[in-house]
């Protein structure tokens, strides 16, 4: 399955499983993990090399508030932007501004993998400037092409309380990023039904 890199930069804020926002980009020894669990999409970039320091811990943390505010836009005929977002997100104008100058930051030029076994496979390589030009341009290009393409239709930003993920939506009936969103918003609707009957002199001890 392609990945959709955008969508995961999107997701490294998180719920952190105990009623908070988790940010896996908040430190540098955090930043370099995620750019290397990704350094196969990453096309030309040192699989093992890509450390991160504050500069471009700094250019990814900002090109996500760009790609999370176009994706509160993409998500909004749907529903709400993600908590997360709120009452922080870049204005659009700023954020399109913001992702189209990343993506310009490197070059690219197309490339042709075929491993024995596989059919080939066709894309794109960012060339030129330095390291973090590089990772900040393949990961814009990256997000122009999701919001460009038919996957931004199925954008949501899950309901779920505490839940700040957007996801694509896979099938008609979906409508949280994961079972475990929609167990907890089943739960949160059950104690508010519970609640409000007891308010009201309804509910059964």
């Amino acid at each position: 399955m392609e990945r959709r890199l955008a969508l995961e930069l999107a997701g490294t804020i998180r719920h952190d499983g105990v009623g908070g926002v988790a940010d896996d980009l908040a430190t540098l020894p955090g930043t370099t993990e995620w750019l290397r669990e990704r350094s196969d999409a990453l096309a030309g970039l040192p699989p093992d090399g890509i450390t991160a320091d504050d500069r471009l811990r700094g250019e990814v943390v900002e090109l996500r508030r760009a790609v999370r505010a176009l994706f509160a836009r993409a998500a909004g005929p749907a529903g709400p932007a993600g908590p997360a977002d709120a009452r922080r997100l870049m204005p659009v104008d700023e954020a399109v501004a913001a992702l189209n100058a990343a993506a310009a930051r490197a070059a690219v030029v197309p490339r042709l993998d075929w491993l024995p076994g596989d059919p080939p496979a066709a894309r794109t390589v960012p060339v030129g400037g330095d390291l973090t030009a590089r990772v900040v341009a393949a990961l814009a290009g990256d997000a122009i092409a999701f919001l460009g393409g038919p996957d931004r239709d199925l954008l949501r930003a899950c309901p779920a309380p505490r839940c700040v993920r957007y996801f694509v939506k896979s099938h008609g009936r979906q409508e949280f990023c994961k079972a475990s969103c929609g167990n907890r918003a089943r739960a949160a609707r059950h104690y508010r039904r519970r609640r409000a009957d007891a308010e009201d002199g309804t509910g059964r001890s």
